[in-house]
């Protein structure tokens, strides 16, 4: 099924999970154990990032291959412009689909590491919406979900040029939005309403991080832009030498956004929990989740 038509018919917001390909034997050890817990969470849909390069296929393929036969009904990979020729990507696309996936996320993806400005391979694209354009036109049945930035991409000159970027996105093809992570939820209350204002009228998911430390906070900061709450903030200045209880900070944070977020209609849950398992079985976290399908 896709993720659409999951969201569509479910009743209740959806629960979903990022995973990311491991890059070594112990990464592989721990991605494999924690998947296999996660079960217990029973997630509606899981996602894979791409791996080294952008390559869908290659590892994304095989640990989103994996995850199906650990039991996730509905796994989507993603596919990035990273790297990738239009024959790559052809090649890339169509491995996926003769795999039985459905669903696929279509993302430009970010410079490799030590390079500001991105570049796109040779005959590839520059920006998703052409990605998006190029998977429409080849399988024009999968469903495609693409990302949003409810504090602007950081290349971008403001939230408003943004969203017109996420509408052509939308236009190419995208079925739904998957956001970035945000910690202040009337950022993505006033992202949603000015998406609809543009004319952005497919689901728009959010994304949330649960909080485990200073430290991590600074390190997604490097990959996105979001504001950090004063309050919380300071109350995770002030437990930074807890660890322990700099993490519970972390997840009641999360709970009480979630809590929100679901009472006021979003569509779903997507946790990007970095290949934790653990995070997410923490039990009021997990009650809170389990809450959300009733």
């Amino acid at each position: 099924m896709t993720v659409i038509e999951q969201i569509q018919q479910a009743g209740h917001p959806l629960i979903s999970v990022e995973f990311f390909p491991p890059k070594n034997d112990a990464a592989q050890a721990v991605f494999t154990n924690g998947a296999v817990e996660l079960i217990g969470l029973k997630p509606d849909f899981v996602s894979v990032t791409c791996g080294a390069g952008g390559s869908a296929a290659g590892p994304t393929l095989e640990i989103s291959k994996q995850l199906g036969t650990l039991g996730y009904k509905t796994v989507i990979p993603h596919c990035t412009c990273v790297g990738m020729s239009r024959d790559e990507l052809a090649r890339s696309s169509d491995a996926l689909v003769e795999q039985g996936f459905q669903n696929i996320m279509a993302l430009r993806g970010d410079p490799p590491r030590g390079e500001k400005v991105f570049k796109p391979a040779a005959d590839g694209f520059r920006y998703a919406s052409e990605l998006i354009a190029f998977l429409r036109e080849r399988h024009p049945q999968l469903c495609i979900g693409t990302a949003g930035y409810p504090e602007k991409h950081p290349e971008a000159p403001s939230l408003e040029a943004d969203i017109l970027r996420l509408k052509e996105k939308v236009d190419a093809g995208a079925d739904f939005i998957t956001t970035q992570l945000f910690l202040h939820n009337p950022v993505y209350f006033k992202f949603v309403e000015k998406c609809r204002d543009a004319g952005i009228t497919v689901p728009i998911v959010p994304g949330l991080l649960p909080i485990i430390s200073l430290e991590q906070i600074k390190r997604m900061q490097t990959f996105c832009e979001f504001h950090v709450p004063e309050v919380l903030l300071h109350n995770l200045e002030a437990a930074q030498n807890d660890p322990v209880k700099m993490e519970r900070i972390g997840l009641y944070w999360a709970i009480e956004q979630i809590s929100e977020l679901v009472e006021s209609g979003a569509p779903g849950i997507h946790l990007y929990l970095l290949n934790r398992a653990k995070t997410a079985f923490y039990p009021e976290l997990f009650a809170c989740l389990s809450r959300v399908r009733k």
